[in-house]
């Protein structure tokens, strides 16, 4: 008789979190959403939050306030997001950087970046463009590497800091190549690309936002690609996989995450919305006008990519000695 009635009070348990699980979702919000952004405004991530989120709202009638945290390469605001009451009203954007990347770069992480976050949707992925400069002697990605292989440690190449997504990417590149490259770290894409443009340094693995503007005015030349398909701007321009370099990519995702414990009716919610929104044309024109590949998908499929490039993203540090105190 005992075991029937506790059968009976755990039945009566689960119904009654199921339901208030559905009463959640149905009266989600209940106020404001907490947008953290962790990078500076007007940056990339910033312009990609704003760009995502304004069709969101206008589709749900939900108020988005959207606050910019920047510092230790996206970790100061993600720890916000972490630390965050789990009712689906704080959430952040997160990119490769501060979820792949800066666990193994930081000796002192605030969080577990496969432990600490609820993914929401995989919004888009962006390529790097390796770029030289309009007057270098290098026209192709064989010639960069034949040079490097003649003279190891002659060829510099520019990044917008230590372990961002460029740096690695071209370590990455290097090692897979099977060449030495000196790396040249500034303090951000335009002063790196500026050097390039000027044949201070060889080249560089940008971001084709950041890059664009050099390119438009005929000061820097891409010759390659990191994505496996080419890119709709630069359909003449080959991909590194198809340079000889089979399945070789590095991307820099990013994507909606909320704190862990966020109820899963929330988390479907949220990313049903987001789904949509980026489903619109003009959102997709704007993404791929910016180099960006819009992706969407299930909270499991972003979970995945989460859990895989942890340990590729956590190598690639390592191979390149890079640190951060």
């Amino acid at each position: 008789m005992a075991i029937h009635r506790r059968q009976f009070i755990q039945r009566v348990a689960l119904a009654a979190l199921l339901a208030t699980g559905t009463v959640q979702a149905q009266t989600y919000p209940s106020g404001p959403i907490k947008l953290i952004v962790p990078f500076p405004p007007a940056g990339g991530t910033d312009v990609l939050s704003r760009v995502t989120a304004q069709p969101v709202a206008q589709a749900t009638k939900w108020n988005f306030v959207i606050e910019n945290h920047p510092g230790a390469g996206g970790n100061i605001g993600l720890d916000i997001v972490a630390k965050a009451k789990p009712d689906g009203l704080t959430v952040g954007m997160a990119q490769t950087s501060n979820l792949a990347i800066n666990p193994t770069l930081y000796p002192n992480m605030p969080y577990d970046s496969l432990k600490a976050f609820a993914p929401i949707v995989l919004v888009a992925s962006q390529p790097m463009v390796l770029v030289v400069g309009a007057n270098s002697p290098y026209k192709n990605l064989a010639q960069l590497v034949e040079a490097a292989r003649a003279k190891p440690g002659s060829l510099t190449m520019a990044s917008a800091g230590t372990g961002t997504v460029g740096h690695l990417g071209g370590e990455m590149f290097a090692r897979r190549a099977g060449v030495k490259i000196l790396h040249v770290p500034y303090k951000g894409a335009s002063a790196a690309l500026t050097d390039v443009a000027s044949g201070e340094v060889v080249m560089n693995f940008a971001t084709p936002p950041s890059a664009m503007p050099l390119l438009q005015g005929g000061k820097l030349r891409v010759i390659a690609v990191t994505s496996l398909q080419r890119l709709p701007n630069f359909l003449d321009v080959p991909t590194v996989a198809e340079s000889g370099y089979k399945d070789f990519v590095a991307e820099d995702w990013k994507g909606y995450v909320a704190p862990a414990g966020t109820p899963p009716e929330v988390i479907k919610r949220f990313n049903a919305a987001v789904n949509e929104a980026l489903k619109r044309p003009e959102i997709r024109k704007k993404l791929a006008d910016e180099g960006s590949k819009v992706i969407g998908g299930t909270p499991e499929e972003f979970a995945a990519l989460i859990k895989r490039d942890v340990p590729r993203w956590g190598a690639a540090v390592r191979d390149s000695g890079a640190k951060v105190e």
